[in-house]
């Protein structure tokens, strides 16, 4: 059993920028594929980032060009930068990894809130 572990949320200013992290219990050499999802308000939840085992990454178009995913092995962490947020942005951010076709292991959320 893998536990994720995201940090790094809270309240930030429209245009700021914030970094979520999400801590694994294992290797994240295990996972094919790693990804932040989020949901904000009355809204579904929504795929915002991938990031594959070959360094393949993909993104929401309503984040391309603002946020980035990132790893870093050594720490078994991975990372979404997020800069130029709005309150658009506004959700509970979740991690999540994947050894195959499907998602096998979930974060817990963490509050990102965007508003002056």
């Amino acid at each position: 059993q893998v536990q994720l572990v995201e940090s790094g949320g809270g309240m930030v200013q429209p245009g700021g920028s914030l970094r979520v992290s999400c801590a694994s219990s294992g290797s994240i050499f295990a996972f094919n594929t790693m990804g932040w999802y989020r949901r904000a308000p009355g809204k579904q939840l929504e795929l915002v980032a991938t990031l594959s085992s070959d360094g393949g990454s993909a993104y929401a178009d309503s984040v391309k060009g603002r946020f980035t995913i990132s790893r870093d092995n050594a720490k078994n962490t991975f990372y979404l930068q997020m800069n130029s947020l709005t309150p658009e942005d506004t959700a509970v951010y979740y991690c999540t990894v994947a050894s195959s076709a499907r998602w096998d292991y979930w974060g817990q959320g963490t509050q990102v809130t965007v508003s002056s």
